[in-house]
């Protein structure tokens, strides 16, 4: 059995330690946020956070995930009030949106460690977009680093919160 927290949740897998974390989130998690698009890792739709870094979720085993904290779109915040998915919207970047969470997780990951990107950081994410959406989101990007900029407070992916007790951490969340 495999244990994390995702989106602060902790969860524990009853699954093959193989399975890449796509599966278990999208199949036994029901977030299906992260994308299953390229069979090779190379479209990084399935991005995700994992203790702070952009990880694709297609490449990641559970076993290697034991005690990590996972971030999906779905728990990136609450009601879309992240800077990347508030510049997303105020920048119309949305083309047909498969790749969308994938790149919003990049970014999110991005301002997070790197609090002044610029167009050449965005454009370095390998995220990729067969609808050629690469200029929209570059701009909600930089619209993004100006608001955090402007807030002056960096922005920090959510992390899986302290267990409270021991009765939480004896009742984890079960996924099949």
């Amino acid at each position: 059995m495999s244990s994390m927290s995702v989106n602060g949740d902790p969860v524990r897998f009853r699954l093959d330690p193989e399975t890449p974390l796509i599966f278990a989130l999208r199949d036994a998690a029901n977030l299906t946020g992260a994308k299953y698009g390229c069979d090779d890792g190379s479209c990084h739709a399935c991005t995700v956070i994992v203790d702070g870094q952009a990880v694709r979720s297609c490449q990641v085993r559970l076993r290697d995930l034991e005690g990590a904290a996972v971030t999906t779109i779905e728990g990136l915040s609450a009601g879309g009030q992240h800077p990347v998915q508030k510049a997303w919207a105020e920048e119309n970047a949305s083309l047909c949106g498969f790749c969308e969470p994938g790149m919003i997780m990049a970014m999110a990951a991005l301002l997070a460690t790197n609090g002044r990107p610029d167009a050449k950081d965005f454009a370095a994410l390998p995220n990729a977009c067969p609808c050629g959406g690469g200029a929209g989101f570059i701009r909600a990007g930089l619209a993004a680093a100006r608001a955090v900029q402007a807030d002056e407070a960096p922005v920090e992916p959510p992390q899986a919160e302290p267990e409270a007790s021991e009765s939480a951490q004896n009742a984890p969340q079960q996924a099949q």
